[in-house]
């Protein structure tokens, strides 16, 4: 267990901010039942009364999720992700309209800011995604994808940019599994080769223009 124990000022504040930071690095899965009250108490030499207030805030933000009688689940690895998911299907345009401005503007930046690790993490991701589509692992496909896509933005290397997309993750997760599924009677997945050539280039009018045409495609072919 990472956490350390609390000063004792600000003490709900304190937990809040290192359940919310255990969320972020992946000490909790999401989906994973996280440790009881009475043991994060301990852990953080806090009382419980003060963890209980922690968590029902982070719940609240849609980062945990209370189950009465079972315990508490991560269900979101950021406020911005769980505010997202509790949207619904019914607001998956508006997610991808943002995704898309994100995006397109992180296309835009990284091929004047990516360096030459950047274009290498992106031709590696590349080539995964495209192996793991052949083999019809399409959850695994997803998730290489939406990893894909993050390493462009971050490619642009603003730190605002990544962490406003950073809470859109899971949501372009699901929305690529739900995408790809219908779309497995293709040969071959999207192919992103022009976006990454563009970037390569420093064609920061190509990178925007490749991304913009992907996305309105995949907003027409699959929310009409």
């Amino acid at each position: 267990m990472p956490l350390a124990s609390t000063r004792r000022t600000g003490l709900v504040d304190q937990v809040i901010d290192q359940l919310r930071d255990a969320v972020r690095r992946g000490e909790w899965a999401l989906g994973e039942r996280i440790p009881t009250e009475a043991e994060l108490a301990a852990t953080l030499g806090v009382g419980r009364n003060t963890v209980r207030e922690a968590v029902r805030a982070l719940a609240h933000g849609g980062l945990l999720e209370v189950r009465q009688g079972d315990g508490t689940y991560v269900r979101a690895t950021s406020e911005v992700s769980g505010a997202l998911r509790r949207l619904g299907e019914s607001k998956l345009r508006e997610a991808l309209q943002v995704r898309r401005i994100l995006e397109v503007e992180g296309a835009r930046l990284a091929a004047a800011a990516r360096t030459g690790a950047d274009l290498d993490t992106l031709t590696r991701l590349l080539g995964e995604r495209d192996a793991l589509w052949s083999r019809g692992r399409v959850d695994d496909f997803a998730r290489c994808d939406a990893e894909f896509h993050l390493a462009m933005v971050d490619a642009a290397h603003n730190s605002v940019l990544s962490e406003l997309y950073r809470g859109l993750t899971e949501l372009v997760t699901a929305s690529v599994v739900t995408t790809s599924s219908a779309d497995l009677h293709h040969a071959e997945p999207v192919d992103h080769r022009g976006i990454v050539a563009a970037i390569a280039d420093g064609d920061a009018d190509r990178a925007a223009r490749h991304t913009t045409e992907f996305l309105d495609d995949l907003v027409a072919r699959h929310l009409g």
